[in-house]
């Protein structure tokens, strides 16, 4: 590996990120354990195989490391695992603070469910099609923006494996089928994915199609996410100023809204059959 071209490769610390202090104690700490091996850090990141300007941007807490520089790093110093033990610390600093808040909350809820009209819900997502909606992002964000977001969209993918599971329900625009974002290589695997993630016991994946004369989702995209105390969250696009609702009032509306949606889309049964027709017509 090239010193010089490895000097891009640690990820930038989010100005709004509030996990700085985290971030710059394990630079002290990797700092404390290159010293005490009596190592420069010009050496030091020859010997871990990343730069010296990205080594003292990390020390400074500048920089988030990687997990494949600590590990390296632990090697080289002869840490015993104490060094690697850290990815544990700056593992969700990378991602920006309302990624990490959804995340939590994904983690924590036994329900979700979502409306969507411009392109498929983030949980559904294969990682080259989110790949493809952050690079088409303008302004276009740099290549270290595009790889954090998209580990942080997959990091999500987890509510997947959870015990007991959540109950998930989707609700996608026929248009979110058929727009192939990224070209059509992009757009079959992720029609693939839908009809594997579709086939869940907890999850219902319904289609509104384009021609309904009647739609209540005309204002906009809808999240809820309720969770075992019985407290929910709320999300719309076209109420409430945008912003994160949990009042019970404003709760009922979004699940009046939400819930006539659901009852205008097609069921999960006929969902999954036109996913597959949609498919169908993609092949070369």
């Amino acid at each position: 590996m090239s010193v010089d071209g490895a000097d891009e490769t640690g990820w930038e610390l989010d100005p709004e990120n509030d996990a700085q202090a985290a971030v710059e104690a394990v630079g002290r700490q990797l700092k404390m354990w290159r010293e005490a091996a009596g190592m420069r850090p010009a050496e030091f990141g020859a010997a871990v195989g990343y730069g010296e300007n990205l080594i003292y941007k990390i020390e400074r807490g500048v920089r988030i490391p990687r997990p494949e520089l600590l590990d390296k790093a632990d090697e080289v110093l002869g840490a015993s695992g104490k060094i690697a033990a850290m990815k544990k610390d700056v593992e969700q600093a990378r991602y920006p603070k309302k990624v990490r808040d959804l995340t939590r909350w994904e983690a924590e809820t036994v329900e979700l469910g979502s409306y969507e009209n411009h392109n498929l819900h983030g949980l559904l997502q294969t990682e080259t099609y989110a790949r493809a909606l952050f690079e088409m992002r303008r302004p276009a964000w740099t290549q270290d923006q595009v790889d954090r977001e998209v580990s942080a969209r997959m990091t999500r993918h987890s509510i997947f494996d959870r015990t007991p599971p959540p109950a998930l329900t989707f609700v996608q625009e026929e248009v979110t089928l058929r727009r192939p974002l990224g070209g059509t290589m992009v757009l079959r695997p992720q029609l693939e994915r839908l009809l594997e993630v579709g086939q869940l016991r907890n999850v219902e994946i319904q289609v509104m199609p384009t021609n309904r004369e009647d739609h209540a989702g005309m204002g906009g995209r809808i999240q809820l996410l309720k969770f075992g105390d019985g407290s929910v969250v709320g999300h719309s696009e076209g109420q409430f100023g945008s912003r994160r609702v949990s009042h019970p009032k404003e709760i009922q509306v979004l699940e009046l809204r939400y819930g006539t949606i659901r009852a205008q889309a097609l069921t999960p049964r006929e969902s999954l059959a036109f996913i597959e027709k949609v498919l169908g017509e993609t092949c070369p």
